[in-house]
């Protein structure tokens, strides 16, 4: 499921990109661009691609949501914020004999 999810959100990265550089630039950044007619200038292909990249925009957003649900659920279907302190191994590293900053270096 993530291997295909992945594989979308790369397609839909890539077709972003493509169509977002099709796009006329309005002019006015850094005193580049906005030049004549280019490849795309009437006002109906504008449209389109206007259209296409927030339909993109959108599926990226939904696609990077579904994936982080994806990934945040382990092979025994419990999420991450399930698991407790006792399974984490990296809470609790202290030992309760052992007082917080002595294995810290200092530099005086």
């Amino acid at each position: 499921m993530t291997t295909v999810l992945l594989i979308i959100q790369l397609l839909v990265a890539a077709g972003l990109v493509g169509v977002i550089l099709m796009q006329r630039s309005e002019g006015g950044a850094l005193g580049i661009g906005g030049g004549g007619g280019g490849m795309m200038s009437s006002r109906g292909a504008a449209n389109v691609l206007t259209r296409t990249t927030m339909l993109l925009g959108a599926v990226f957003i939904a696609n990077s949501i579904l994936l982080a649900v994806v990934a945040s659920v382990d092979a025994d279907g419990r999420s991450v914020f399930d698991r407790t302190v006792d399974q984490n191994p990296a809470i609790g590293v202290l030992d309760e004999e052992e007082e917080p900053g002595t294995g810290v270096p200092t530099d005086g």
